[in-house]
């Protein structure tokens, strides 16, 4: 069903705005009018942010800067489990989130997948048409729900499963916000330095003559000094092609696989990255197989979904020898990526047939260690940052005294 964009005026005369679906601007306008909205512009919205053509052309600047969060995708997956779980049918809960959406491209987003339902698609083959939105992961747990006949039941357990994903990549981001704020500063004082107070000692002492004279680790300032004044703009060229190059380099097969190895056998986030790739795995592989997804079907799509590309093919590797009929804990064992007390409550669960429960046990654990870890990590990081930039501004200064205390005793 089209989505249309409206301007116009409410009962109480205030100008107002919004998006409505209906299956014509004449029906929308009739669907607005019941609410009491008199239109005065109504056209039908794309997904482009771009209207017109030529000079005409209209940019929504403000759609560019809009997005879809996992946070949005976590809000609208408990709504439509509410609304399921309530025997609302899907076309109807649809039609609801996309009344309460606040973001246009998702009301977008929503409204397209209601009218693929209308048409008779399955919710999850709908969804899947937005990969940017809905991933890989997400549509096979709605289609093995929407077999299962247990749809409001996978939704209430994706919800809470994308809402520990999100909750852990907040983590990782305040664990970081300090340390960036802390170059950032220590930054700031050493442009500072370089550009208003080493130009003005070193022109001091050239005027003396004695600039042959100064020390060793005056000179290094002041050649960092010429640097970062004189030649800054080869800094951000070097940072950039650093950067392109290695973006290359990961962007390959081998590359990315170097990569993540050394991720994962790094000094002190070595750890951290196995820990968050395990728990990654644990966690979806528990809620897909708590799902209804098959055993392989669920570790072709953890396989894409864990983030690393040596536990990937460790995972591949234990999919290939589970279709040769060995069980899920001996070949994750043999690869040597994942730890011991993994592997051993794999196999516990598989002789029990509680792999699911054992699963999520372990998630759980090692979620907590990564709260643990992150926490530990986050009170070292302060410090050693602020001993950092306390030790470079310490340098800079003495090479700034120690040259100034010569000349005091020339001048005695």
């Amino acid at each position: 069903m089209p989505v249309y964009e409206y301007s116009g005026l409410d009962g109480a005369g205030k100008a107002t705005r919004g998006v409505v679906d209906a299956e014509s601007s004449k029906a929308a306008r009739a669907r607005l009018r019941r609410t009491g909205v008199f239109v005065t512009d109504i056209r039908e919205q794309v997904a482009r942010a771009t209207r017109g053509t030529g000079l005409n052309v209209e940019i929504d600047f403000k759609r560019y800067l809009q997005f879809i969060t996992t946070r949005d995708v976590s809000t609208l997956t408990t709504q439509l489990s509410t609304l399921i779980g309530a025997h609302v049918p899907i076309a109807d809960g649809l039609s609801a989130l996309v009344d309460q959406a606040d973001k246009e491209k998702l009301k977008v987003v929503l409204s397209q997948i209601k009218e693929r339902v209308n048409e008779g698609m399955p919710l999850a083959d709908a969804m899947a048409v937005h990969p940017h939105v809905f991933d890989e992961l997400y549509v096979q747990m709605v289609r093995a729900g929407e077999k299962s006949g247990a749809l409001s039941a996978v939704l209430v357990r994706l919800a809470k499963f994308i809402d520990s994903r999100v909750r852990l990549q907040g983590q990782v981001r305040s664990a970081l916000a300090y340390p960036l704020l802390m170059t950032i500063m220590g930054s700031m004082i050493l442009l500072g330095l370089f550009n208003f107070v080493i130009p003005r000692v070193r022109g001091m002492f050239a005027s003396m003559g004695g600039e042959e004279t100064l020390p060793l680790i005056t000179k290094v300032v002041f050649f960092l000094g010429d640097l970062f004044t004189g030649w800054w703009w080869v800094i951000p060229i070097f940072l950039g092609l650093g950067t392109l190059g290695f973006r290359r380099w990961v962007a390959t097969e081998g590359g990315r696989f170097r990569f993540d190895g050394f991720k994962l056998r790094a000094p002190i986030v070595g750890h951290l990255n196995r820990l968050i790739a395990v728990a990654r795995f644990c966690r979806t592989l528990s809620t897909l197989l708590l799902s209804g997804v098959p055993i392989l079907g669920a570790l072709a799509i953890v396989e894409g979904t864990v983030g690393n590309k040596v536990i990937a093919k460790a995972i591949r590797e234990a999919a290939v020898n589970i279709q040769e009929g060995q069980s899920v804990a001996a070949p994750l064992k043999a690869s040597g990526e994942f730890p011991p007390l993994v592997t051993h409550m794999i196999a516990i669960g598989e002789r029990t047939g509680e792999l699911e429960k054992m699963l999520t046990v372990v998630a759980d654990s090692y979620e907590e260690q990564v709260e643990a870890s992150i926490g530990a990590i986050t009170s070292l990081l302060a410090p050693l940052m602020i001993m950092i930039m306390g030790g470079i501004v310490f340098l800079v200064a003495l090479g700034l005294l120690l040259p100034m205390t010569q000349l005091s005793q020339m001048i005695r």
